[in-house]
């Protein structure tokens, strides 16, 4: 991990905080991280240098200072202690015992006098002034309206905005704030928490953390970026952007952000196909991106409106084709990490939301009496779940000889709440029994409900010239037989797929707009059966008689939809101006403001200072990791010539 750090021109690293504790657990991890150089910290909720788990290992009494400040006092005392002299980020404030509140409504004056007494404990473990050890208070959730209500610690504390935890950063600094501690963000990659955990693979595009972190550079948040990256392997792609952009922000321009994924694809697999990968990384990330994986229902993607679950899963299915296509043509010693890091991530996304879509198709379908058709989707959804744990034995025993074997360990299937289930399980499957002989039923686009046996009649959505160019109609089979049926169009201008057939099929509705009448109409379609059974469906239309002027976006069926990029004009003024971002977002592309305002400059350019609270923080984005142990930890305080490798190393 440390080596994996160091590559990726990293240096600082809060271990996980559930069932483990880093310093504990081992003593010498903290050696091994110091040797290394890489600056060790803890999470949001570990304040003094101690893992959550270790109160429960040594903790006496309530994790609360308004009935146990003693007990928590010396327990802090004890994580100071041991930090020694190995670089240290350390954690101030508290919250509440498992990651939670620390009380109900926002306690400003306790957490004050928490903190004024974490920083007593600093000066009388390290027998100096506080404000010389480095120190962070994290504003992660309920603790940022603690500052939002006027909270303040000292100046020399950094203070680490965070996101929503779904990649939206919630604060930034004041244009114009100077603070000796500085600033910097929170980012998630992974998230443990309501609505739902989002653990399994990634959903972040590179583009969206590119926007956010930029963002906070050009706010002067530069002092520490940290992201939650959870299990790791799956994250190896925003890991690297985001480590990339903190290395050099301002090399990370908009132009070199969107050839990253290209030039990262290139590096793992060469030139022949990386413009190919790139697009399956950019395609599979931005699919993910727009509903997480864990997230996903059998109610998410719409079986019945805009064509919305098939447009969805003929998107993946699109992109394992591709996936398959270039893992055939690479090199086989490209196998097992094209498998990891590209076929895999793609197969595995598409197959589940193939699964949820199928369940929900199996419950609408069994709802509406479509015996057979039910029972295949069914069907479906058992051999997808199966398909699930296959791909998952793929990645964990034949790729590398099953190196990274249990590293998609990760349960994704079938959530009930916030928290992941303890196994993936099959999803709850409706069956129909078949009437006996033929029973002819019918449903159309936009509508639950089928006939016979609901009220009213069935209505097609309407059509409009300038919208979508069909409608569907469904007829199925009720009964054990196969029932044959005939449809008629009721006006000349009514197109149809098909006119008769037995048993299952979608048929097309279309309109003829050179026969149709202008403005508002209504015609219908006359079905029979053999069964005897008689329905009528109705179908509106609209034909506007004015004409369309090319590059203008048409409102149609109460819709209009256009692309951001597709904007008439923009106002810029005052260093502001509109950018696209190609990629962000659902579809094409995103537009956002850049810059927010013009870049702070940092005092002090071209030294390392004799604080770390005064360093120039755009020297530090430069400089050598020998450099930044030197500051960060304070030895040789006063002058890097300290150290000969800092000073034959550090360009600054």
């Amino acid at each position: 991990m440390f080596e994996l750090t160091l590559r990726l021109k990293g240096n600082y690293l809060w271990p996980a905080m559930w069932g483990k504790a880093f310093s504990d657990d081992d003593p010498l991890n903290a050696v091994m991280a110091n040797e290394y150089g890489v600056v060790i910290g803890t999470s949001h909720h570990e304040p003094m240098m101690r893992a959550h788990v270790e109160w429960e290992r040594y903790g006496v009494g309530a994790w609360d200072y308004t009935t146990n400040p003693d007990a928590l006092r010396r327990f802090w005392r004890e994580g100071v202690t041991r930090m020694g002299g190995h670089e240290s980020l350390v954690t101030v404030g508290m919250r509440g015992d498992g990651d939670e509140a620390m009380t109900e409504d926002t306690a400003t004056a306790l957490l004050e006098t928490i903190v004024a007494d974490q920083r007593d404990i600093i000066a009388e473990v390290t027998g100096r002034d506080p404000a010389e050890t480095p120190q962070v208070w994290a504003l992660y959730k309920e603790v940022q309206d603690y500052y939002d209500d006027g909270m303040r610690v000292p100046d020399d504390v950094t203070l680490l905005f965070a996101d929503d935890n779904w990649g939206n950063i919630r604060r930034l600094p004041a244009p114009g704030s100077e603070r000796p501690g500085g600033y910097g963000v929170y980012f998630h990659f992974d998230y443990v928490g309501g609505p739902r955990n989002y653990k399994w693979l990634n959903t972040t595009q590179v583009e969206r953390t590119w926007e956010q972190m930029n963002l906070a550079w050009e706010y002067g948040a530069d002092r520490l970026w940290i992201v939650n990256v959870g299990d790791l392997k799956p994250m190896e792609l925003p890991i690297s952007a985001f480590l990339a952009q903190a290395w050099n922000p301002e090399a990370m321009t908009l132009e070199a952000m969107n050839g990253f994924t290209r030039d990262w694809a290139a590096q793992q697999f060469g030139e022949q196909h990386a413009d190919e990968i790139a697009d399956l990384l950019r395609l599979y990330t931005r699919y993910n991106s727009r509903r997480k994986p864990e997230l996903i229902g059998p109610d998410t993607f719409s079986l019945l409106n805009h064509n919305e679950a098939e447009l969805v899963t003929a998107d993946w299915a699109d992109l394992a084709r591709r996936a398959d296509a270039v893992r055939a043509a690479l090199p086989p010693e490209y196998d097992d990490a094209f498998v990891q890091l590209v076929w895999f991530p793609i197969h595995a996304s598409g197959n589940l939301t193939a699964l949820h879509v199928e369940t929900g198709r199996n419950r609408l379908y069994a709802a509406q009496g479509r015996a057979a058709a039910a029972g295949a989707a069914a069907q479906q959804v058992r051999d997808l779940f199966a398909r699930d744990a296959e791909l998952t034995r793929i990645y964990h025993q034949d790729v590398a000889d099953g190196r990274w074997n249990h590293m998609m360990s990760q349960t994704h299937i079938s959530y009930t709440y916030w928290q992941q289930p303890d196994e993936d399980v099959l999803p709850d499957l409706a069956e129909v029994t078949p009437v006996a002989g033929a029973a002819l039923g019918v449903a159309v686009e936009g509508d639950a409900r089928a006939w016979p046996g609901s009220g009213g009649g069935p209505v097609l959505p309407s059509l409009h010239r300038h919208g979508v160019e069909s409608r569907w109609i469904d007829l199925f089979d009720r009964g054990d037989q196969p029932a044959a049926w005939t449809l008629e169009a009721g006006e000349p201008w009514i197109r149809l797929s098909a006119a008769e057939g037995r048993g299952d099929l979608r048929v097309r509705v279309s309109v003829d707009w050179s026969a149709a009448p202008e403005g508002q109409a209504e015609g219908f379609i006359q079905m029979r059966g053999a069964d005897g059974t008689e329905i009528t469906v109705l179908v509106p239309i609209l034909n506007p008689d004015a004409p369309v002027e090319p590059g203008r976006f048409i409102e149609a069926d109460g819709h209009v939809t256009m692309e951001a990029e597709h904007y008439a004009r923009t106002l810029e003024g005052q260093g502001v101006e509109w950018r696209v971002i190609p990629g962000l977002g659902r579809t094409l592309s995103g537009v956002t403001t850049t810059p927010p305002r013009p870049r702070r400059r940092n005092r002090g350019r071209g030294r390392v200072s004799n604080t770390m609270s005064t360093c120039s923080s755009r020297a530090r984005s430069r400089c050598g990791w020998c450099c930044r142990r030197r500051w960060i930890s304070g030895a040789g305080r006063g002058s890097v010539s300290a150290s000969p490798s800092t000073t034959d190393r550090c360009r600054w």
